[in-house]
């Protein structure tokens, strides 16, 4: 803050502050600002998302890791990874992490939030929450109890594919799984198609869904480049903001509430810098302790994942069709005149939820099928013909941390995912991968593959699995959990998204589940958000 002039602007109040425009972020901001009388203020530390890399869906290469976008945060040494460091990406945009992921619908399991529920969080088991994804929803292909019409955010099915992807999900069905054409139906265990936020050939945020359509309110005030500093608390109530922006340390003073959606890594950190946390830790690096709370950045789960990549005999994956400077140049106009073709769609057309175990009640593993390969996304993609299976399990038993490492928000925040800790963990991934090779062993796929580029056939036994995991493997980006909700005293938020121990506080975003859902996360996020803003509007006749 040193080289910041302090500037006091008692003048700038609003009703309500919204700390950061992500997956939930956005949402909050529309719902609230939905009514004239309320002024809210929408702070995000990220730009703009005018990049036309972002609105293009094949423009993921783009985005993912480019550092105007994105945090691009990284974890410690990981013990269990044989002492790598993992990428952690989050968005750094308008929209968030919705504005640079996969774009891949996925709501989790109805035992997810029934779970919650045996919690004790009433009013977040499954059938209190499908109408809030219901609500977001403007499905074009499922048109039943379980989706909604109308809403800003538009799920479809990929508009282009490769007939290897139809291969893939016989293939899956060849090896014992169910057909299943809705992952956000009545159930979730099978092979098929998933849904992504797409509209119409281009991405569709959070922001594109919620906050470009709103942007005109006069109540609605949308500020970028604004670096959250702390939140003020005058007598144990959350009163103002403080920010940099620009040259300028500022403060916004707030008569309501405060709303944090800055997601797992900025919601945790935020609340730290602003004194609340393990008191121990925040007075030994300089910050006063206000609320002695020592769960905030702790419960950190992620979904870790595997890649297997094959070789093709023919040029028939996405390699293939996008190798060249006239085949570029051809997606490119189609895409520019049409909106249509592979940079209209999503990199992973269809997956498979299953069992590890015939046993268990629910699917622990997820499959990605891409009808490509590579290395990484800023690496390019492989020379030959490949496609890919990323596998990885839903519900890890591995718990990680997210700290502050010093009072400056400039500061990188310490991240220890803590992957592959427990036994569980490590014996269901190697399960995965063999599930995974099941299915590319399968007449409709196997007729397609000429070799296992990785991990390699030559690797069988499951301890040889497991070492290719360990060496290879990186978190697929579903981290939630660091703002644990819950009805215990320990729990960092109570049913209410409330921060214990301060007023006029919440939590809206991924950073809050007591436990990560079963598939990817953004779908949840976004619900998160919906069922917050119904929250905080159900209390404006209280007392704050």
């Amino acid at each position: 803050m040193d080289k910041h002039r302090i500037v006091e602007e008692p003048q700038e109040a609003f009703d309500y502050v919204v700390i950061g425009a992500g997956s939930s972020g956005c949402v909050v901001a529309n719902r609230l600002s939905a009514s004239p009388s309320i002024s809210v203020l929408l702070l995000e530390a990220g730009i703009g998302d005018s990049s036309p890399w972002i609105g293009m869906p094949g423009g993921i290469f783009k985005v993912m890791h480019n550092p105007d976008l994105n945090w691009n945060f990284e974890t410690g040494v990981e013990g269990q990874l044989n002492g790598r460091r993992l990428r952690f990406p989050r968005g750094k945009t308008l929209g968030g992490s919705s504005s640079i992921n996969g774009m891949v619908y996925v709501r989790g399991q109805r035992e997810d939030f029934d779970d919650w529920r045996q919690k004790g969080l009433a009013g977040w088991s499954y059938e209190n929450v499908l109408p809030y994804f219901c609500r977001s929803e403007d499905n074009r292909d499922h048109h039943d109890a379980y989706h909604g019409r109308g809403g800003p955010l538009c799920i479809s099915r990929a508009a282009y594919s490769l007939p290897i992807v139809d291969d893939f999900v016989a293939a899956a069905v060849e090896a014992g799984l169910p057909k299943n054409d809705d992952f956000n139906g009545e159930a979730q265990e099978g092979a098929g198609y998933f849904q992504s936020t797409i509209r119409n050939g281009l991405r569709a945020s959070s922001s594109a869904a919620f906050l470009r359509p709103v942007r005109h309110r006069k109540n609605l005030v949308v500020r970028t480049k604004a670096l959250i500093d702390r939140v003020v608390m005058v007598d144990g109530k959350a009163a103002a903001v403080r920010y940099l922006h620009g040259t300028l340390a500022r403060t916004a003073r707030c008569r309501r509430e405060i709303i944090l959606c800055a997601g797992v890594v900025g919601s945790p950190e935020i609340l730290q810098r602003s004194g609340v946390g393990d008191r121990v830790r925040l007075e030994g690096m300089g910050i006063k302790s206000i609320v002695h709370s020592p769960e905030v950045g702790e419960n950190l789960q992620d979904h870790f994942q595997a890649r297997l990549v094959f070789r093709t005999k023919d040029p028939i994956t996405l390699n293939d069709r996008t190798r060249g400077t006239l085949r570029k140049l051809g997606i490119g106009m189609e895409f520019a005149l049409f909106r249509t073709g592979v940079l209209a769609s999503g990199v992973s057309p269809a997956g498979v939820f299953a069992k590890t175990l015939r046993d268990l009640a629910t699917p622990d593993v997820q499959i990605h099928f891409q009808p490509l390969s590579l290395d990484s996304y800023d690496s390019g993609l492989h020379p030959f013909s490949g496609v890919t299976l990323s596998v990885c399990q839903l519900r890890p038993s591995s718990r990680g941390r997210i700290h502050v490492t010093s009072p400056d928000p400039r500061s990188r925040p310490d991240i220890e995912g803590n992957y592959l800790a427990s036994w569980l963990d490590q014996t269901t991934m190697v399960h995965a991968v063999r599930l995974a090779r099941q299915i590319a062993e399968s007449p409709r796929l196997s007729r397609h593959i000429s070799a296992e580029w990785a991990p390699g056939a030559e690797l069988q036994t499951d301890e040889q699995i497991l070492e290719y995991i360990r060496s290879t493997g990186t978190s697929i980006y579903h981290p939630v959990g660091t703002c644990r909700m819950g009805i215990d005293p320990a729990s960092v938020v109570d049913g209410e998204l409330k921060v214990r121990g301060v007023r006029g506080l919440r939590v809206a975003d991924c950073s809050i589940m007591p436990s990560i859902v079963s598939g990817n996360t953004n779908a949840a996020a976004i619900m998160i958000g919906e069922k917050a803003s119904d929250i905080i509007k159900m209390s404006l006749t209280s007392p704050v």
